[in-house]
């Protein structure tokens, strides 16, 4: 376990995209397996060496002060992170990844984590997409599959139904033949999201999830309208 007095998990509102503070105007401390923002505290004996930014005002946007107590400073790590009852941490996500669906918060990492657990995928990297008329953002999955494998709609449902929650599903299946990585091997999702399922800009195979099949179907023009125009719900 991390020292308690040199990092603290802060609760973080999705929906703002900030740290939540309490009416003391402090940041308010994450409860058991709350996920919340990871600070590292600045100066003294920090667990977390932050040599900062050359520029001063990006060093400033990095840290938060008066978080805990008057006067001091903590550095922003932008890592969700839960802490257990034995004070053990776990990576959740990467603020920014997260989005809000039917009410819920889903963690892009735990999804990608799941999904490629199923049957022939090799990778998955998850994102959030837009659907017309609805609040939040759907989840998507762009999926590589496994050598010599095929996509199978049902077997996928399967996997994603047993293991996930309804809301954390993926609404769209995208497969493709590689994934997009940074130079760090970071998993890009920005492109992803934007082209999302639209099917004039994306030559890759596209599915929806069937929930009455328990499957997942490929995405046809049809399908996309009704979709778009409300009359299919997700």
């Amino acid at each position: 376990p991390m020292l308690e007095d040199q990092v603290h998990l802060a609760r973080f509102d999705l929906t703002r995209g900030d740290l939540v503070r309490g009416a003391d105007g402090f940041c308010i401390p994450c409860s058991t397996d709350e996920a919340g923002e990871l600070l590292g505290r600045v100066g003294g004996r920090s667990a977390m060496e932050y040599d900062g930014y050359t520029d001063r005002a990006a060093t400033e946007r990095k840290l938060v002060r008066d978080a805990f107590e008057p006067g001091d400073a903590w550095f922003r790590t932008g890592d969700l992170l839960r802490r257990d009852a034995d004070g053990y941490y776990y990576f959740v996500d990467r603020i920014g990844d997260t989005f809000r669906w039917k009410g819920e918060n889903v963690a892009t990492q735990e999804v990608a984590d799941t999904l490629n657990g199923a049957p022939g995928v090799s990778e998955a990297n998850v994102y959030g997409v837009e659907v017309p008329g609805a609040d939040g953002r759907a989840g998507m999955a762009a999926v590589v599959l496994a050598d010599g494998a095929r996509f199978d709609g049902g077997s996928f449902y399967a996997h994603a139904a047993s293991h996930l929650p309804a809301y954390a599903r993926p609404a769209f299946v995208r497969l493709v033949p590689e994934m997009d990585v940074t130079g760090t091997l970071k998993q890009r999702k920005q492109t992803l999201a934007a082209e999302a399922y639209d099917l004039g800009r994306v030559r890759d195979p596209l599915y929806v999830r069937d929930d009455a099949g328990s499957t997942y179907r490929p995405l046809t023009p049809a399908v996309l309208e009704e979709i778009r125009t409300g009359q299919r719900r997700l």
